[in-house]
């Protein structure tokens, strides 16, 4: 077998160092100005040099091939799942024949134990032995701790501040080394780099590794051979290392099958890199779906993806939350935001081109903090309209809370909270009554606000549906 271009050229790469750009450059960079922190170094101090990961250039990005993903299948085959790609339940109620590659069902919970793998077995002796290092805030750190657990090979993980404590553990469970130092991803990457450079420790980036990207494109390979006449593949979308291998896989294979990417609305960031013709920062804001909040796309993944891919979805955050009750109520599979984006865009109704044909949806990732999880949740359901808040004015007489209560009780209406005020009101003989309540549906919704104003002379609702609201 003829090896690849990315293959060979692994070996003798090193990382490197070169000086920082000067201020002007640092200004220009950073968006400060030149006489503030960010300009000039104050007391003539020496200039940090700049880590340069050599697998990472934007002035020569690296392109894999079909030939690439198919070597990592080979070599991969016998340390990760084979995860099932099954009819969804939501075949039935979308006219749309619905597919969910259930990658959450790997061992540490994401498809990431694929491209850590084969990058980890592609490495020198001299490199296995030394050990590897990356910045990550959680699954591609539990990816690459645990397969170099199994392997024998070192690994050391940076993760930031903000990562979720379960997930640092998950990875000192491993036996990795864990630093938690920076602020982001941004930062923890610097710390990385630099522990690389001092150590001699192979820097594995966690989505634009030529490595990492093909291992994680043997999802593609398996796609194909598990479903038949696929109309669309939906990829959700971070620093786009997973779409550009699984693109790379199936348009090889079947060229005709669509690649859709999808973000979420408050990390668009390979939704700007388009439109910017190149990858660019885009500063991310709190995101349920926390697996895509990378800043800057990879440039291997840029330019291995666009090529091959047919649209890019960005969706609201409510959906994200609706899709992952759903996937609970429907199909009793608990995911992180990450994976349930490709759901969302199809509840947002940005696939309606596909409805009637064969769609699969790649449900990358299970490791949701349980915290988030509960939020999640309620969020759904608020977001549904199934989760309502009033505030209603009743009599402040003997039974007039309780006269609500039953005609909530009536409808079918849960309670989850309620609550009154009688201080900052007017009326002395009346008092305010705040509810948080639950329905069966915005159908149910409708009917019980319509009950309340014909009862009451004054009742307000807070909130229409989040995700249905104009």
């Amino acid at each position: 077998m003829q090896v690849s271009s990315v293959t060979t050229q692994m070996a003798a790469a090193k990382l490197t160092a070169r000086p920082s750009p000067p201020p002007a450059e640092q200004v220009a960079q950073n968006g400060h100005d030149a006489k503030g922190v960010s300009g000039g170094q104050p007391n003539g101090a020496s200039v940090e040099p700049e880590i340069v990961d050599p697998f990472c250039n934007a002035d020569n990005p690296q392109i894999i091939t079909f030939q690439d993903v198919t070597s990592a299948a080979f070599k991969i085959r016998k340390g990760v799942e084979l995860t099932p790609c099954v009819k969804s339940h939501f075949s039935d109620l979308i006219d749309m024949d619905i597919y969910l590659k259930k990658e959450f069902l790997q061992f540490t919970g994401s498809f990431k134990e694929r491209g850590a793998r084969y990058a980890l077995l592609m490495l020198s002796d001299e490199q296995k032995r030394t050990g590897v290092i990356s910045a990550s805030l959680g699954n591609h750190a539990q990816g690459l701790s645990y397969h170099g657990w199994k392997l024998g090979i070192p690994v050391t993980v940076v993760m930031p501040l903000k990562a979720s404590l379960m997930k640092i553990q998950k990875c000192r469970n491993y036996h990795a080394n864990v630093v938690v130092q920076g602020a982001d991803m941004g930062e923890a990457k610097r710390i990385a780099l630099k522990m690389a450079h001092d150590r001699g420790l192979t820097y594995i980036n966690g989505y634009d590794h030529p490595h990492i990207m093909s291992g994680q494109g043997t999802i593609g390979l398996e796609i194909v051979d598990q479903v038949s006449d696929i109309d669309a593949v939906v990829v959700p979308v971070g620093g786009g290392g997973l779409i550009a291998g699984v693109a790379t896989a199936i348009k090889n294979l079947s060229p005709n099958t669509k690649i859709i990417g999808v973000e979420s609305e408050k990390c668009p960031s390979f939704t700007r890199a388009l439109e910017n013709k190149g990858p660019v920062f885009v500063a991310n804001k709190e995101t349920l779906a926390d697996g895509l909040a990378v800043p800057q796309v990879g440039y291997n993944a840029y330019a291995t993806t666009v090529p091959l891919l047919d649209k890019m979805i960005v969706v609201k955050e409510e959906w994200i939350a609706l899709a992952i009750l759903r996937l609970v109520e429907l199909e009793k599979c608990v995911v992180e935001g990450a994976g349930a984006a490709g759901l969302a865009a199809i509840m947002a109704g940005h696939l309606d081109e596909f409805l009637g044909k064969r769609v699969v949806l790649l449900i990358c990732g299970g490791n949701i903090d349980t915290t988030m999880f509960g939020k999640c949740l309620e969020r759904g359901m608020a977001a549904e309209g199934r989760l309502q808040r009033f505030t209603v004015t009743v009599s402040d007489g003997p039974g007039g809370v309780a006269k609500l209560c039953n005609l909530l009780a009536s409808l079918g209406v849960s309670i989850k909270d309620i609550m009154h005020e009688r201080a900052f009101i007017r009326d002395i003989h009346h008092v305010e009554v705040k509810v948080i309540c639950e329905t069966r549906d915005w159908e149910h919704s409708k009917e019980m606000r319509k009950v309340l104003q014909e009862t009451y002379s004054k009742v307000h609702f807070y909130d229409m549906p989040m995700a249905i609201a104009e």
